[in-house]
């Protein structure tokens, strides 16, 4: 049982996350290679396209805001005794696409957009404590940059007002725990991925002139990941796992906006998302999983820049496995949870029944 786990979801649950989850955690940050036996090299490829649509308070029709947008993850893993192992992780684990269309000077919210891309290595080693227990830690390097545009009626004499935090690189910590029983497939993981505080330069502009310079100190949040699984009957695995992430604690204060609004650009609602699925092993080549996801809505209004709060969403894979190379395909829909994007305490705006749907692909060779 243990050769063919699906290390918890498909790619594409993973990336799916990305339409959601305050709109801009992507990869879930897993690390479940370390736990892969002997050496393993990992691919993963997934597309998600996100339909994010609705309307202003001045009636206009808004369409979908939520660019398609792609993930890619690669991961080695390898032994250095029978003790001790490590890995290393590259993948996205940030990112927001949003653009309004419409006129900036008819519509609330038109001409509005943000674009924001990370990228990170992560490094871990992973020491056994003995048969079941073991502990695990790293760096992660995570280099990041933002361009943000507001404009619209609701933005007043703001409309027009853009800034650019240039790309910056930092350093965060991973530590973690892990108890197994190979005989039955069980494990259960859990892991903390610190903060990253970012120092951006920082350029802000009131359309073509320059209005402040000053450096833009940002965190992408602090996480905690609980996964678990277990065999439950012959060639039957269930998996589940609860990520919670410090969205509260994730600001974006450029000094020009905090002095002329008295808040930020941004914030965010911690967010708690479950997952519950079940694996079978049908043949000893072929497998599948289904599981769900949820996760329980904020309050409704929300920033411009992230239009939706809360999701429910359901993933089916499929697993080949072929001497020492599996394939993991996926595919996943989620509901968007209903959100009326505010500025300055008003909903400007209502996004109703939204959805995403990711497709994924994971190749894993072990040797």
């Amino acid at each position: 049982m243990t050769n063919w786990t699906p290390g918890l979801a498909a790619l594409a649950m993973t990336a799916a996350a990305g339409a959601m989850a305050g709109g801009i955690d992507r990869s879930g940050q897993d690390i479940g290679i370390l736990f892969e036996p002997g050496s393993s090299i990992r691919l993963e490829f997934g597309s998600v396209t996100p339909s994010l649509s609705g309307r202003d308070t001045l009636g206009n029709p808004i369409a979908n805001v939520g660019a398609d947008f792609t993930q890619v993850q690669l991961g080695y893993k390898a032994d250095l005794s029978p003790r001790l192992s490590y890995a290393f992780i590259l993948d996205a684990p940030f990112g927001a696409e949003v653009a309004y269309g419409g006129n900036p000077a008819a519509t609330m919210l038109g001409g509005t957009q943000v674009s924001a891309q990370s990228t990170a290595m992560t490094g871990l080693l992973k020491l056994k404590l003995g048969e079941r227990a073991s502990l695990y830690g790293g760096l992660r390097a995570q280099r990041a940059s933002a361009e943000i545009t507001l404009r619209g009626l609701a933005y007043a004499g703001l409309s027009g007002y853009s800034v650019d935090l240039s790309e910056d690189a930092s350093l965060g910590y991973v530590l973690g725990a892990a108890y197994e029983i190979p005989d039955i497939a069980l494990r259960v993981a859990l892991t903390w991925n610190s903060a990253i505080t970012h120092d951006f330069a920082t350029v802000e502009r009131l359309g073509a002139a320059t209005v402040g310079v000053a450096p833009t100190k940002v965190k992408t949040p602090q996480s905690i990941n609980l996964d678990v699984q277990s065999g439950v009957a012959k060639d039957t695995l269930v998996f589940g796992g609860i990520r919670w992430v410090n969205w509260s604690k994730f600001r974006l204060d450029p000094a020009f906006i905090v002095a002329n609004t008295g808040s930020g650009l941004i914030a965010l609602e911690d967010t708690t998302t479950w997952t519950l699925g079940v694996g079978h092993r049908f043949t000893p080549e072929w497998s599948g999983l289904f599981s769900l996801t949820y996760e329980a809505a904020g309050k409704p209004l929300v920033s411009p820049l992230a239009p939706t709060t809360g999701q429910f969403g359901a993933t089916l894979g499929a697993v080949y496995t072929k001497g020492n190379m599996k394939t993991t395909f996926g595919v996943n829909y989620t509901r968007l949870g209903d959100a009326q994007p505010a500025t300055a305490g008003a909903a400007r705006a209502s996004f109703t029944d939204n959805e995403a749907l990711g497709l994924g692909v994971r190749v894993e060779y072990r040797f």
